[in-house]
């Protein structure tokens, strides 16, 4: 037979403030039930949005943040869709949000990864979940796992140590060497505006702007 809890017990059992709990079943984060004018809440669903930090230590609600990445802008609408789909499928706890980028892999700024960072950061985010490490990060994971450990939350990959295709690889390659070469034209871009001003004698001579 199903345990059903008070609210106060359900709160501390997830270690939240009563109202707060109040609020989640106001908006549908956790079923709740009616008995009468108080309600109840499912032991089982409490239980399933707990999440016990790596190390020990009280747990805390789990909030599934779900990242889903692909480097191509366009073409790629069915891997998004069943990177979701295979996220949602093995959720045990409350998703609260889906993080989307279409950028590669070794891109640091992405509006989607911003976007769960700030999660994490305000705690509506407890646990990052992904199909494959590298949907997150084709290098750096662990200090993106350490940084989510800071602020309380954990990352699960579904499948581990599975790396992504050629097209992707090779995507990533180009990428990394449009990087490179961009920064070394502004390196000669800079250096040359330099030596047009100390020949103008607008900049003193061997006066090279920052970066340069």
């Amino acid at each position: 037979m199903a345990e059903f809890l008070r609210l106060a017990r359900a709160a501390q059992r997830l270690g939240i403030h009563p109202q707060t709990l109040r609020l989640w079943a106001d908006t549908g984060k956790i079923p709740v039930t009616w008995v009468g004018r108080e309600r109840r809440f499912a032991a089982a669903d409490v239980e399933a949005m707990r999440v016990v930090p790596e190390g020990g230590g009280a747990p805390r609600v789990r909030l599934e943040g779900l990242y889903v990445r692909v480097s191509g802008s366009s073409g790629q609408e069915s891997s998004v869709a069943a990177q979701e789909a295979e996220l949602r499928a093995t959720a045990t706890g409350e998703v609260v949000g889906v993080f989307k980028d279409r950028a590669s892999g070794l891109r640091e700024n992405r509006p989607g990864l911003n976007r769960l960072l700030a999660a994490v950061a305000d705690g509506s985010v407890t646990v990052v979940r992904v199909t494959h490490e590298d949907r997150l990060a084709r290098f750096g994971v662990g200090w993106l796992t350490r940084l989510f450990q800071v602020y309380g939350a954990e990352l699960e990959v579904l499948h581990p140590k599975r790396s992504g295709g050629r097209e992707e690889l090779l995507e990533d390659f180009v990428s990394l060497v449009t990087t490179f070469a961009g920064r070394l034209y502004g390196m000669r871009s800079a250096a040359a505006r330099a030596r047009l001003l100390a020949e103008s004698g607008q900049c003193p001579a061997g006066a090279v702007p920052d970066g340069a």
